[in-house]
Order: structure tokens, then sequence, then C-alpha cells
């Protein structure tokens, strides 16, 4: 029953896409078809549920413009061969180094494409260009009229499932209901407006991978957006594991989840299939409708195959503008809005930076170019926070100590808070510089949990200077991991092991 219940609610889904990705509904249907097989029976968890999927169509886009459905085909093989290699080498945990502003700024970059690429679908509009923008601006040479039979059935499927009770959706998905209500509506009122065309009846259609079309030409030229396929699988695929696990209660193998997706996406080209991933729509929906095992997602699939052979007719005569509302939908849906309203309520700038330059980088640019641009940003953003050292320099208080009476007003001690390396090293030196005269030095680095060759070295001449004035420098609370880079440089023998104390206290209870 788990697996029908995903069958109803990925049938519109897998047309939809198949659609948005510039290809056609059968190929949508069809690699939803091929990808719950196979998929699904060697998935790293029961509950993931694969297939076509919105995220895709802002790659396969561009890839179809140029090199037509063949390059699609040959860019999904090399995909699945980067990710099958990714999951051979455990790379699993690819995810982790994504921080969590730059996934939800790529995931709201990509509900833009997915619906700016639904304009024409949905007013009944033509325009030109390989990129979601560069269809919205053809719009100013090519004009924009909108058809309003192909406008109000778009609009329909939107509010219907906008207002249609959550609690219907376990029976009946709103997706499905309002597609099959906007198919009868068109029928029944003999709309002039566009829709799927001819399913065919075969898991085998003309078009698909044959091994003589796989050149050298259609390998060079797709290999990039094979990588940005490769990368966005991966991640989509594994993220949706660890969302479904906290749901499932049963944590997912990550590796082996790669690996299924890299042998399903090698195989689907060959059936005339698009890239698949797994999709947190239907996974959830199998989740909630009691999957406990890999049979659910399979007989998703054969579910979606019946449907292919019975109502491949009347799927033919589905409109696109109800599909463009479905993924409209689907897309407003996809922007992780807890996520979203907590960064701006809580005016997290650094969050909020990665956020939207993610996301416009992934409307303006390229998948690959605008993750690389949201990681690279998190490491800036990261690194000047960790160049911010505190320096406090405190006299020493004789009656801290029970040792009143002793002189010690040029003595004193210096706290160091950060890290210690080459951003932080000029702030180090001025403030060393900065204390005159002090016959004793302690510096306290309970709070330094590194240290660079070049902060070291800083302290070094500090050491060699005031011991050539016959002062004295010392350490207190040294963390093991920068005594280690203290031994390395030789800065413990240039200042003697007997410099250094465990604690502030120490130093001054043995030296008064």
């Amino acid at each position: 029953m788990a697996g029908l219940t995903v069958t109803a609610v990925a049938l519109p889904l897998a047309l939809a896409f198949g659609v948005s990705s510039g290809a056609d509904a059968a190929s949508g249907l069809i690699t939803a078809i091929v990808a719950g097989l196979i998929i699904s029976f060697l998935s790293g968890a029961f509950y993931q549920i694969s297939g076509p999927t919105g995220a895709m169509a802002a790659i396969l886009m561009s890839i179809i413009a140029e090199y037509k459905m063949q390059g699609v085909f040959v860019a999904t093989l090399i995909a699945g061969i980067l990710i099958l290699i990714a999951g051979i080498l455990h790379l699993g945990r690819i995810t982790s180094f994504i921080p969590a502003p730059v996934i939800t700024g790529f995931t709201s970059g990509i509900a833009i494409i997915i619906a700016l690429g639904q304009v024409d679908n949905f007013f009944g509009v033509h325009s030109q260009g390989t990129t979601a923008l560069g269809k919205v601006f053809s719009y100013v040479k090519l004009g924009f009229a909108p058809d309003t039979a192909t406008l109000c059935t778009g609009l329909f499927v939107i509010l219907l499932m906008a207002f249609y009770p959550k609690k219907w959706n376990n029976i009946v998905p709103g997706s499905l209901l309002g597609i099959i209500l906007a198919t009868a509506g068109s029928l029944f009122l003999n709309l002039d407006i566009k829709t799927v065309g001819e399913i065919p009846q075969t898991l085998l259609p003309a078009e698909r991978l044959h091994f003589e079309g796989i050149t050298w030409e259609h390998v060079e030229g797709v290999f990039s957006p094979a990588v940005s396929i490769a990368m966005l699988c991966m991640i989509e695929s594994l993220l949706c594991g660890a969302s479904a696990g906290r749901m499932a209660g049963k944590s997912m193998n990550s590796d082996q989840e790669l690996i299924a997706q890299g042998i399903g996406n090698i195989i689907l080209p060959f059936f005339g299939g698009i890239p698949a991933t797994a999709a947190i729509a239907r996974t959830s929906v199998a989740i909630k409708s009691g999957a406990q095992t890999r049979l659910t997602g399979i007989i998703h699939a054969l579910g979606l195959l019946i449907a292919m052979f019975v109502l491949s007719p009347v799927m033919s005569k589905i409109p696109l503008a109800a599909l463009a509302g479905v993924l409209i939908v689907t897309a407003f849906k996809m922007n992780e809005w807890s996520a979203i309203k907590y960064m701006f309520k809580h005016k997290m700038k650094g969050p909020i930076l990665k956020y939207l330059i993610t996301m416009i980088a992934t409307v303006a640019l390229d998948l690959t170019t605008a993750i690389l641009i949201g990681v690279l940003l998190g490491l800036f953003l990261f690194v000047i926070r960790s160049a911010a050292i505190q320096i406090a320099v405190e006299e020493v208080d004789p009656l801290r100590i029970g040792r009143e009476g002793t002189d010690v007003r040029s003595w004193c001690v210096v706290y160091v808070t950060g890290p210690m390396f080459f951003m932080t090293a000029d702030s180090i030196k001025k403030k060393l510089e900065g204390l005159g005269d002090r016959e004793v030095v302690i510096l306290s680095l309970r709070g330094v949990p590194m240290a660079d060759i070049t902060s070291v070295g800083i302290i070094m001449d500090f050491c060699k200077e005031a011991k050539e004035n016959g002062k004295s420098v010392l350490f207190s609370s040294v963390q093991p991991s920068v005594m280690k880079i203290f031994e390395q440089s030789g800065l413990v023998e240039a200042a003697g092991e007997e410099a250094f104390y465990f604690s502030v206290d120490k130093v001054l209870l043995e030296l008064l």
C-alpha cells in the first residue's frame, strides 16, 4: 500500500520533471520506473525513493539546447560513473563539508530556475535561450502575450494544490487530482492548448543511448555538466537520506546509496531516461505511508509501469500548463522556509550572505560553480572569524598570592585567547612590542588552540631579545598541540624547558 501511495504522488511529478528538463514526459516516466526498480533494490536505506527531480532541470535544459537528448544520455552515463567511483572511495560524507546556508541557497536557486523554466508552459508563450534567465530576457525581443485558456488551466492547478486539505493527500495527492481535473476540463471544453503528447508504451523507446552514439565530441562537451549532475545527485540523495533517516529512525549507508545511484544512472540512458536522484517528497510519503522494506520503491516503480501501459492514451492528453502548475507549487515548497526564516529573524549576517550569494550564483551561473562559490565564501568567512584574537595584559598583583610587599612592578601576564597564525601574527607582534621594559613577561596561552610557524617566529624573536637584555619570558598553560609546534620550531629549546609552567599561579609561587 505504501508503494501504491508513492505511485500516485510520483506519477504527476515524473511527467512534470520530464517536461521541465527539456526532454518529454515519457523520459520522466521511464526514469521513475527504471530508477525505482534498480536504485530501490540497491539503495543504502529501505525508505529511499529515487526518480527524476526538478533540480536536474537547471542542468539538462542547457545540455539539450546544445547537444540534444544524446548529450543528456552521455552526461547521465558519465555522472553515473563518477557517482559510483565516489561510493567506492567512501565519499558518502561529502555533504558534511558544505555549510547549511549554502545548501539552502542552492535549493532556493534551483527552485527559482524551475519556476522560470515553466513560464512558457504556464502562460502559453514562447521564448528562446539555453538558460532560465536567457529565456526570460528573450521576452523583451519576442513579446509576451499569455494565452487565456493556458493560463487559467495552470492557475486552476496551483489554486487547487494551495487550498487542498492536507489530510486528503493521504487518499489522493493534490497534484494528481489537479492534473486529472485539468485534463478532464480541457477535453470537455475542447481547449486548444499544448498537451504532453504521445507516450510510448515501452521501456525501450527509439531515442535512447546506444554505444555507437558515445562520441569523444559528446564526452568532451558534456563532461563539465556531467560533473554538476554527479554533484547534484550526491548532494540531493545524501541530504534526502539524512532527513528521511531521522523520520524513519534508521540511518542510511551513505556509501551504498552512492553506489546505487551510480549504477542506476549508468543504466538509465540505455532506456532513454534522464538523471535520477533520491527525492525527499516521495521518500517522506513512503515513510509516512508505512514503508518497511525496499519493496516499497519497487512496487511504486511497477505501479508506474502499469500506468504507462494502461493510462498512456489518457496521459498524452494532459495539458502542459497543468504540469507547469504542479512544478511551480513544487518549486515553492522546495525552499527551506524554516531555515530561511530563522536566518533572517536572528539577523545572522554570515549565513544570510552565504545563502543569498549561493542562490544568485545558482540562477546566474551553473550549479557546480554556485556550490564552489558558497563553500569558498564559507571558508573565507570562517578564516576572518578565526583571525579574531584577544590579548589582554595584566599587572601582577602580589596580594593575590600572599606575597604583599614584593616588588613586581615590572612584571606582567599576557593572556592570549584565539589562534596564533599568520593572520593574527601582526597583532601579537604589536602587543609584545608595546610591553616596554618589563623584567618578567608571562605568556598565558590556555586559550590558544593552535599556532603556526609565523606566530612562533615572532615569539621566538621576542624571547631572544629579552634574553639578550637580561629579561625573562615565561610560558604557562600551553595546550599540547601548541607545545608540539613550539618543540618542532625550536622555541622550547631556545627558551628552556624550565620556562614552561602549568599555570600562572605556579609561575608566581615558584619565583616569588
